[in-house]
């Protein structure tokens, strides 16, 4: 007969071990190992369901395979539809973590009323009254009609009613107050969120109805429990804003129907969650007068170029070694430029103090904002501001050489629509033909990028 044995998961990578540690074996977090039960064993003359078994063990070519479950469902929201890769896509399984009180809740309740015209969408919420909820739709301004709400924790009753109502969408608010009779362990522990997690990734695999989960985060950012449960869903986006912010923003960090690394703009309004259809123009500081130490970049998230602004300030060290701080950019990025700009651009910050700050709180991962780092640096050290209509992008490498990067044209063409006149760019990057109102100068070395900037 099958009995349990003890054991213990991680409870930020998803790792196990057969007895406590300190640390966890996969990821070396300390104390996030937590008490498990695995049934091991067989019964003697039977075979073991294999339970979490999804899809049918038919053998298929792939040719004859059809589409009809990767259709599309939109949620009337443009900016929720971009970091979904184009809408909603029957029988998947996303995950939608933020911070307390940033917003999810509201967004998902717009996103029901929206898709909800000529469909019926079920939400279900483990943390709100039915009365708070509707509460919240008025408040709003919502038309609660095609949206069925059940208030319920218990993962047995909401996959029952699922399959009984049918909805065109599942909402759980949230995944780690859902629990499961057959785990002894209380809501949100690891075991609770994987057997949960398991059963609605199995209703949304048969029926085909798309289940969006709501996920708290911790302290440090990320989705609360095992990192598995983000292995276990096919869409994983985060919700975040900086302090004091009315904007939010969704970032994809993983989709298995679209891009990763799309970002959705709204701001928070009295009304809800308003999309932002131009993200560009709240990255950018209107301002009358060019600023030292200021430019504007262009970066590609996901499927579409924003121009953000890069801001540098550069500082005499007090004494001791000279402080680098970059927020935005990785800090040793920055100082392999700086680097760069001493030996090929004839720029020394060795005594100087140098604080980077992406503007809005965006964070580039790309290479592309390297050439506006270093221009930046540059109008710093040399205490002369780059005009206002020129914007400024390109890999810089160990060679002090220019690369190109990729989207190059899509990049000027949206400088460009926001009234850019000139644009320092890699000589690879700039199109044969001519952007109306745009001038665009490629460079190929460091210094010939600086002396561009300086001729403007």
């Amino acid at each position: 007969m099958s009995k349990l044995q003890q054991s213990y998961v991680c409870g930020d990578c998803g790792s196990a071990s057969i007895k406590w540690q300190g640390q966890g074996p996969g990821c070396g977090q300390w104390n996030s190992l937590q008490p498990a039960r695995s049934a091991t064993g067989q019964t003697k003359g039977r075979t073991t369901e294999r339970a979490g078994w999804a899809g049918s063990v038919k053998v298929e070519r792939l040719d004859t395979v059809g589409d009809e479950l990767v259709a599309r469902r939109t949620t009337g929201m443009v900016e929720l539809d971009r970091a979904l890769g184009g809408g909603l896509v029957a029988g998947s399984v996303t995950l939608l973590g933020g911070d307390p009180g940033i917003g999810k809740s509201t967004l998902l309740l717009q996103a029901c009323v929206s898709c909800s015209a000529d469909t019926t969408m079920l939400y279900v919420s483990g943390e709100e009254s039915l009365q708070q909820i509707a509460m919240r739709a008025r408040r709003l301004g919502l038309d609660p009609a095609g949206i069925t709400v059940y208030a319920a924790t218990d993962i047995d009753d909401i996959v029952m009613l699922a399959e009984q109502e049918r909805p065109a969408g599942l909402i759980i608010d949230s995944v780690q107050t859902i629990y499961s009779t057959e785990m002894p362990s209380a809501p949100g522990s690891v075991n609770q969120l994987r057997e949960c997690t398991a059963r609605l990734v199995r209703l949304a695999k048969t029926t085909g109805i798309p289940v969006i989960l709501v996920g708290h985060v911790t302290k440090e950012g990320n989705i609360a429990g095992p990192r598995v449960l983000e292995h276990m869903v096919d869409t994983v986006l985060y919700f975040e804003t900086e302090a004091g912010s009315r904007f939010r923003v969704i970032r994809t960090v993983k989709n298995r129907f679209g891009a990763a690394n799309e970002l959705g703009i709204f701001m928070m309004t009295e009304t809800g969650m308003r999309e932002v259809r131009n993200p560009s123009a709240i990255f950018l500081a209107p301002r009358d007068k060019p600023v030292v130490g200021s430019v504007v970049t262009a970066i590609h998230q996901g499927s579409r170029p924003l121009l953000v602004e890069v801001q540098v300030l550069t500082d005499r060290s007090g004494g001791g070694p000279p402080r680098r701080v970059a927020v935005g950019i990785d800090q040793n990025r920055l100082a392999l430029l700086l680097a760069a700009l001493h030996r090929y651009g004839g720029m020394r910050a060795h005594d100087e103090d140098v604080f980077l700050n992406v503007v809005g709180g965006v964070k580039i991962s790309e290479t592309s904002a390297d050439l506006a780092t270093l221009a930046a640096t540059a109008s710093s050290l040399n205490n002369t501001p780059v005009p206002r209509s020129v914007v400024v992008f390109g890999e810089v490498g160990l060679a002090g050489e220019i690369r190109p990067v990729p989207y190059g044209e899509e990049r000027l063409r949206e400088a460009a629509k926001l009234g850019f006149t000139h644009a320092i760019a890699p000589a690879a990057n700039v199109p044969k033909t001519s952007i109306d109102g745009l001038t665009a100068v490629g460079v190929t070395a460091l210094d010939e990028a600086l002396s561009a900037l300086v001729d403007l």
